[in-house]
């Protein structure tokens, strides 16, 4: 059969069409799954959250998903390579285009400075570091290792422990002058993993720096209160530069933060009094008053609990499975009441339960080579639980091949394989007494 020309045309516009709408699919399922992990710098604003936020600009994918800055942990001696670190690897390229003028700058003052930190899944933390670059650093060549003082200008030992989705350092920033860049490494316990972020900071006189506090929000109202949730609304604040997010509080203790002017607060605690206040932050870092409060009780429970909670959302490998483990991940449910637990299962199968506060779990005792299937459940108090989470998919790798442990009185040259501490390495070139891991003559190998 031949199409008139009209129809020729009316085809073609009908494939083109339906090209863009699955195209347009795609991209949303690829950035809804990453929507889980992992953790951004909101203040002083972070390279990649100036591009979530408009103020840099041809950015790449980065502007979706800012928390996904992830690469394996352990720099300056693994890690991002030269010319990938502000991309964490590489996976956003655009990221990594590096001159003096490329990238929009937070003007910054030596000393006391709080690195606001927004994590969109809160890991178990060893520690934050963050390292400067030295002065008279070439600021148009790719970013490399040795455009840093290695020694890192602040280093918080955090032992495992679980910060809050809203953490702070407050760190002593050394004296510098004009154009300079931070790398914020934020080191997870339990994986192989690290989160990176690069800050563009310019140090300037007192009387160029921007010291000005946004005005206070103001209108702040508290609507829909439930058993654990409230909706949050509020009038913008004002600032000499541009606001760029929003910390809430209940009297000292914030809750969140957002770039918006409305808020959901969700797992509040059933017939509570709440006082809310808002914050508004600048790029620099300057935190307003806070707004009037907005008070509320939230709304007792009453009669048997039989509602279930929300199915967990977002479960997925956090970091990388070995021959005989997957670490899990998943975002949090919510139950009128509370969520006291989470079931794992493997295949039908339960492997763990672990608290209403734990989001992670490392399954071990696996077989090299092999297909797992793993699903997650919310319990609540009552005993109810959840309908099962997304089903996360895998194929553990082969076993790797082992070496000789590392020895301190070994001589080794290069081309040497050991092990230590779980991982295996490769030596650089001679060396003895030089604990792979923490010495540039080691590098990590599968």
């Amino acid at each position: 059969m031949t199409l008139s020309l009209p129809n020729r045309a009316w085809l073609k516009n009908l494939i083109i069409a339906g090209s863009a709408m699955l195209l347009m699919t795609l991209l949303m399922v690829i950035f809804a799954d990453k929507a889980s992990a992992h953790g951004y710098i909101e203040s002083p604003a972070s390279r990649a959250y100036l591009c979530k936020l408009g103020q840099n600009t041809d950015c790449g994918a980065i502007v979706y998903e800012p928390q996904s800055l992830e690469a394996p942990k352990g720099w300056p001696n693994a890690g991002p390579a030269d010319g990938k670190i502000a991309s964490a690897g590489g996976a956003f390229p655009k990221l990594d285009e590096q001159s003096a003028t490329r990238w929009s700058k937070v003007n910054i003052s030596p000393g006391t400075t709080t690195f606001q930190w927004k994590l969109t899944a809160n890991h178990a933390t060893a520690s934050w570091k963050y390292y400067i670059t030295k002065d008279g650093w070439d600021q148009n060549a790719p970013l490399a290792k040795s455009a840093f003082d290695l020694t890192p200008f602040c280093s918080i030992s955090y032992g495992g422990a679980k910060p809050p989705v809203d953490y702070a350092s407050t760190c002593n920033v050394p004296a510098k002058s004009g154009y300079h860049i931070i790398l914020a490494v934020w080191e997870v316990a339990d994986t192989p993993n690290a989160f990176y972020n690069v800050l563009d900071v310019n140090f300037t006189g007192s009387g160029n720096t921007d010291t000005t506090p946004p005005t206070a929000p103001t209108g702040v109202v508290a609507s829909n209160v439930a058993t654990t949730s409230a909706a949050l609304t509020w009038n913008a604040a004002t600032d000499n530069v541009g606001v760029t997010s929003y910390r809430i509080f209940n009297g000292a203790t914030q809750l969140a933060s957002t770039t918006g002017l409305n808020y959901n607060l969700i797992g509040l605690t059933p017939n509570t009094l709440y006082n809310i206040t808002v914050k508004a932050v600048d790029a620099a870092g300057n935190v307003s008053p806070a707004s009037n409060a907005a008070s509320f009780t939230t709304l007792a429970v009453t009669g048997p609990d039989t509602e279930a909670p929300t199915a967990p959302t977002s479960l997925h490998v956090m970091g990388t499975a070995t021959s005989t483990t997957v670490p899990l991940m998943w975002n949090a449910s919510t139950d009128n009441v509370g969520v006291t637990g989470y079931q794992v299962f493997q295949g039908s199968t339960l492997v763990a339960t672990v608290s209403g506060s734990t989001l992670e779990y490392l399954v071990t005792g696996l077989t090299p080579n092999t297909a797992y299937s793993f699903t997650v459940k919310a319990v609540d108090a009552a005993g109810n639980v959840s309908a099962a989470s997304n089903v996360v998919n895998v194929t553990t790798p082969d076993a790797p091949a082992t070496y000789p442990a590392w020895s301190s009185t070994t001589v080794y040259v290069g081309g040497s394989k050991v092990s230590h501490n779980g991982v295996n390495y490769e030596a650089k070139w001679w060396t003895q007494g030089e604990t792979p891991g923490s010495a540039d003559v080691w590098k990590a190998i599968p």
